[in-house]
């Protein structure tokens, strides 16, 4: 097991209107408005591992996957990096550069003011990994590595293809050896085509290196193609999890059951879409009990009280619905 989260969960503070503020300003027993994007989740990652996250806007995914960077704090839980709490100072120092991430916009996440030679070779450099007077021929391989040409060592990031920047910040990404990637909708903002080649280049590199990855996407045709296993979040919660193939073969909670029926698929048969009914609830005021409740078609008035917890259903195959067994019997589901 190279990284495991136990209970991670995560707040933001949110200011309210001007003046519902200078009206709290006054009161003794205010209570400020709490956003909790993240809500005691748990998951694992195996060795050479790829883990998909799925779920819509708004979900928590983006700091789900920033808290297991270290890049933000969780407000509760813990996480294990090789058995070790990642949490305390030692293990941070030590293992900072073991889990990089690569972020979803390559433009913005590069600077714009330093050529691809310094963006990629820096960390190397700083921390010691491989000797300035080595840096630029270092610095070559990588980039070889990602299929960018020797030349691209003196340009900037805004002479460069969105592919190209993207393959940039993957390369930054590997010259600092890490042991686990974590791809932020790493493809979302390329066209179709370069897509392709950005997850071939994480396949080959995957393949090639044994790196454990966690790829987050809205795309559940690139998740099924790219990874092992799947967690699908609903308002800062994990509400499935399960093996890819029996996750797109078997889905049993509401929610994934909908969301793969809504995948675009290639057939000569007439289909009509249907889209998950509802507004999404407000993060700052989720429904009590099952977040889902108020666009489940299955939904009872027990869903709207108790929380339902992840819960084993085949080794492996774990999810988050309170109905799940008597809506299997009576093959609503």
């Amino acid at each position: 097991m190279i990284f495991e989260a136990k209970g991670l969960s995560r707040s933001f503070s949110v200011a309210g209107s001007p003046i519902r503020e200078f009206a709290n300003h006054f009161l003794r027993d205010r209570q400020p408005t709490v956003l909790r994007a993240v809500d005691n989740v748990s998951l694992t990652l195996r060795e050479g591992e790829t883990l998909g996250v799925v779920g819509e806007s708004g979900c928590g995914k983006s700091t789900l996957a920033r808290m297991i960077a270290g890049i933000l704090p969780a407000s509760s839980g813990e996480r294990c990096f090789r058995g070790e709490a990642y949490d305390s100072f030692l293990a941070r120092k030590r293992d900072a550069l073991k889990i990089q991430m690569v972020f979803q916009d390559p433009l913005s996440s590069l600077n714009p003011r330093l050529r691809v030679g310094e963006i990629v070779g820096e960390a190397a450099v700083l921390h010691r990994l491989v000797p300035r007077s080595k840096a630029k021929d270092y610095v070559v391989d990588i980039l070889a590595r990602v299929g960018l040409p020797a030349d691209s060592i003196n340009r900037y990031p805004h002479q460069f293809s969105g592919g190209q920047r993207q393959r940039v910040g993957i390369a930054r990404a590997l010259a600092v050896k890490p042991h686990m990637l974590i791809c932020d909708e790493a493809v979302a903002a390329l066209d179709v085509s370069v897509q392709a080649q950005i997850i071939n280049l994480l396949m080959d590199i995957k393949r090639d290196s044994g790196l454990a990855m966690i790829f987050i996407s809205h795309d559940l045709g690139v998740i099924r193609h790219l990874c092992d296993r799947v967690a699908v979040m609903y308002l800062g919660r994990i509400v499935e999890l399960a093996e890819t193939k029996q996750l797109f073969a078997s889905p049993t909670h509401p929610y994934t059951r909908m969301l793969l029926d809504g995948m675009p698929k290639i057939s000569l048969q007439r289909r009509r879409f249907m889209p998950i009914q509802g507004e999404i609830p407000s993060p700052l005021h989720p429904p009590f009990g099952c977040h889902f409740h108020p666009r489940c078609p299955i939904a009872t008035e027990h869903c709207s009280r108790v929380r339902p917890e992840l819960r084993q259903i085949v080794p492996g195959h774990v999810h988050a619905c309170l109905n799940i067994e008597c809506c299997s019997a009576s093959g609503e589901i």
